[in-house]
């Protein structure tokens, strides 16, 4: 019988088609209290750190020729981690992690939740009320007020906005797109030609020598590219110079990697990215579907201009249904799919103590990616990984149970650390993903957004296989 701390890794390892005599590699400690919860929100993080410490292990003895490692998972180290974006400090400075409008609202039958962090949802979000560009909240308040939760979740998503109403679990489970989740696995994984097999040449690192395009916004995406760039890649991240990033996020995301910006609808731009995606290993994305095809990057076009690719693609609410085309993040999935209700008391809805599904999906795309280079190692192929915040969250509501802890006095302090950086001193969540010998650190800390050449830092140990 497994461990009660080995039941959700065991699912998450499972749903990565990897193999389950692995999982004796695994255990587990520290104190269990850092993100208390209704829902068994440790239980998911503790099993994504983990899942992705054991891919990570796995590939490093694809690497050296060794034995797969052991993998610890340290419970105090992983709730830090699920709350980096809350812990990161430059100068002792603290940001928020939500802006004013990005709240609950009363309508006039429920609770609505807005999303407007960037300043084009704020601005379509205020525009679909009704309400002048500079209104404060009590303007919104009373445009939401006079409304319905639903008719404010279609009109501010007809303009471009964010905003969901507040549905019970019962409720997001008759919908048509929550019945879809129910239906979908965890994750998907799929081969999607015979390219040839990736010869990785030895390195300590697993991921030392692979090159990532990051092609992700907050929150899962890039702490995805995070682990790899921690696991030894060459992460790249481009952004649109359109679309304004929030320097405080990236100072936490950023970690490890370099960040450029590339308009792909200009010639230049383009060019540039093509060179780029003639190097690449792996790409990972995390637009709303369909908002990159345009540029050529559905996972059947990288794969005809660049065969042996490792493609990694998130989404909010999956890529099907009649939700699948809608813009959102965590806080607006836990919302529609029952958590808030769950989390939250009689008179407000509530939230998780962590913007968990971001954390635990970005861990889990991370593995995805890690066990992908694996299994192309061996058997070739491109290969094509799909995540989607609303399958983590069906997952933590209906299918993890909580293992018992130790809540012996959880303090992030242990595993928080302070480097320099162009931005000052920064102090930052250390790594939870582990295994003996593996990092235990980033090797740079995150620069200034944007500001980076577009270029491959340093040379590739990875090749094909030749004949096959």
């Amino acid at each position: 019988m497994l461990s009660p701390f080995l039941a959700g890794t065991s699912q998450a390892w499972a749903a990565l088609g990897a193999d389950p005599s692995l999982l004796d590699r695994v255990s587990f400690g520290g104190p269990s209290g850092g993100l208390p919860a209704r829902l068994p929100v440790m239980e998911l993080a503790r099993a994504t750190v983990a899942a992705c410490s054991l891919a990570a292990a796995e590939l490093t003895a694809v690497r050296t020729g060794r034995p797969v490692p052991r993998v610890r998972v340290d419970d105090e180290s992983v709730a830090t981690a699920f709350l980096s974006d809350r812990l990161v400090r430059v100068d002792g400075q603290a940001w928020s992690t939500f802006a004013p409008l990005s709240r609950f609202w009363r309508a006039a039958d429920g609770w609505v939740r807005t999303h407007a962090n960037y300043p084009h949802h704020r601005a379509r979000l205020l525009t679909a009320l009704g309400v002048p560009v500079d209104a404060g909240e009590e303007a919104v308040a009373a445009a939401i007020a006079e409304r319905t939760a639903l008719a404010v979740e279609e009109t501010v998503y007809a303009a471009g906005g964010l905003a969901v109403a507040v549905r019970g679990p019962e409720e997001w489970a008759k919908s048509e797109q929550g019945v879809l989740v129910a239906g979908q696995p965890l994750l998907t994984t799929a081969r999607i030609d015979d390219a040839p097999g990736r010869v990785l040449g030895e390195a300590a690192l697993p991921c030392a020598g692979l090159r990532v395009l990051d092609l992700t916004r907050v929150l899962a995406g890039p702490v995805a590219t995070r682990t790899l760039a921690l696991l030894g890649a060459d992460v790249l991240r481009i952004d649109a110079p359109q679309l304004p990033e929030s320097q405080e996020a990236h100072n936490d995301t950023g970690m490890g990697k370099r960040s450029t910006t590339l308009d792909l609808g200009d010639a230049t731009g383009r060019r540039v990215f093509e060179e780029l995606l003639d190097e690449a290993h792996v790409v990972v994305t995390g637009y709303r579907p369909g908002a990159l095809d345009r540029f050529g990057l559905t996972p059947e076009a990288l794969a005809e201009r660049r065969p042996g690719l490792v493609i990694a693609r998130l989404s909010a609410w999956g890529r099907y249904g009649p939700w699948h085309e809608r813009r959102g993040f965590d806080s607006l999935v836990q919302v529609a799919t029952g958590i808030a209700e769950l989390e939250g008391s009689p008179d407000s809805p509530g939230a998780l103590p962590a913007q968990a599904l971001d954390h635990g999906t970005g861990y889990l795309l991370a593995a995805g990616v890690l066990r992908a280079l694996t299994e192309q190692h061996r058997t070739g192929g491109t290969r094509l990984v799909d995540l989607a915040l609303a399958q983590t969250a069906h997952w933590l509501v209906h299918d993890l149970a909580p293992a018992p802890g130790k809540d012996d006095g959880f303090d992030a302090g242990n595993w928080l650390t302070e480097t320099d950086s162009p931005m000052g001193r920064l102090r930052h969540a250390l790594p939870p993903v582990s295994y003996e010998g593996g990092p235990v650190n980033w090797a740079r800390p995150p620069g200034l957004w944007g500001t980076d050449a577009a270029v491959w830092g340093g040379a590739s140990t990875c090749s094909h296989h030749v004949g096959r």
